[in-house]
């Protein structure tokens, strides 16, 4: 996975896994917990992109300034 868009074909896979109604008893649970361990993933996936927007956002209104707060040494 390398962007958004795979993220969100793998999440829509999952999906579509789980939804599977010839899923039964332990092969579902594994099924289930790979969604969980695929989601919270990809929660801090989104999370990460979201905070790296911003912080672009931030340097483009601010300038050079923004890496002052993170600490970078900007002589």
């Amino acid at each position: 996975m390398s962007n958004l868009g795979d993220l969100n074909t793998i999440l829509f896979d999952m999906l579509e896994k789980i939804n599977d109604n010839e899923l039964k008893g332990e092969e579902l649970k594994e099924e289930a917990e790979r969604a969980k361990v695929v989601s919270d993933l990809g929660k801090t996936i989104i999370d990460n992109a979201k905070l790296a927007l911003s912080a672009a956002k931030y340097q483009e209104e601010h300038g050079r300034d923004v890496l002052k707060l993170l600490g970078e040494d900007i002589e």
